[in-house]
């Protein structure tokens, strides 16, 4: 299976955008990092026909859930 992540840092807290193949596409979902090293899922998934669309959709949907631009 091939895994994609990216991070990103929004509001001073640290996210990772990780991404599958799902059959003919991407699934995005979105968590959140911790300090400690621990992680929290956020409930936020997207998807796509393409890593790149699924990534921006979940980030778009992260920044609505955080209010940030």
């Amino acid at each position: 299976m091939v895994r994609m992540a990216r991070e990103l840092d929004l509001g001073g807290r640290k996210y990772w955008i990780i991404s599958d193949p799902e059959g003919q596409g991407w699934k995005a979902k979105v968590l959140e990092m911790r300090e400690n090293g621990d992680s929290d899922e956020i409930g936020i998934e997207a998807s796509a026909e393409t890593r790149t669309a699924a990534d921006a959709s979940a980030e778009r949907k992260l920044r609505r859930l955080l209010g940030l631009p």
